[in-house]
């Protein structure tokens, strides 16, 4: 992933943190004759082994799955749906339009686990999304019939090698320039606007601790 050093961000914990937080990812493999993607959610979790390592599942009717042995090596993106159009308009000068985004990839090794291992990692998943429910579910306490619908998925753990990551936040701007981006956004009537203001001034004031 190509990222200008104003954007670049190596604080582990950050990235971690950001992961955590937005696991729906797009899970890239190579294959023949194009590389294959997914949608889904891939989650950072410790193995068994102590290990920090990526825990994920598609469907066994996804064939993307039947070259994992074949291609080990994957990458993950982890995209914020937090990013939007920066118009240059706003500036006090003339300049190019621009997008502001945040990106986290993982690159790594992806092995095939087996059926204890694929419960425990669908087991958390789901745990870790029914937290906040009226009435969560668990997947240990679903009945047998529903239970069985796992034959039907495959899952995997990926050893992570690199962490890459491109926090894209109008750092490369004066603070005339950047409060007016932060005004504008502010005044735009979408909620994501305002989310998106709201992550660059949490940046801009972590950057100046």
């Amino acid at each position: 992933m190509y990222v200008p050093g104003y954007f670049k961000v190596s604080e582990q914990l950050v990235l971690e943190n950001y992961v955590k937080a937005n696991s729906f990812a797009t899970l890239i493999t190579n294959g023949d004759p194009y590389p294959q993607a997914t949608h889904i959610p891939v989650e950072l979790e410790t193995n068994a082994a102590g290990e920090q390592v990526l825990w994920g599942h598609i469907a066994r009717g996804n064939k993307q799955w039947k070259d994992f042995e074949k291609y080990p090596q994957v990458r993950v993106v982890y995209l914020s749906p937090i990013h939007g159009y920066i118009s240059s308009s706003w500036y006090d000068h003339p300049n190019a339009p621009t997008w502001n985004y945040v990106s986290v990839q993982v690159t790594g090794r992806l092995r095939l686990v087996n059926e204890t291992e694929a419960w425990e990692a669908v087991r958390r998943l789901v745990n870790k999304y029914e937290a906040g429910s009226a009435n969560p579910v668990s997947l240990d306490s679903l009945p047998p019939s529903v239970q069985a619908d796992m034959k039907g998925l495959v899952a995997f753990e990926i050893q992570i090698e690199h962490w890459e990551a491109a926090f894209k936040l109008s750092q490369n701007r004066d603070d005339k320039n950047f409060h007016a981006i932060i005004e504008q956004l502010e005044a735009k009537p979408d909620p994501v606007s305002k989310l998106l203001a709201a992550l660059m001034k949490e940046r801009r004031l972590a950057a100046n601790k």
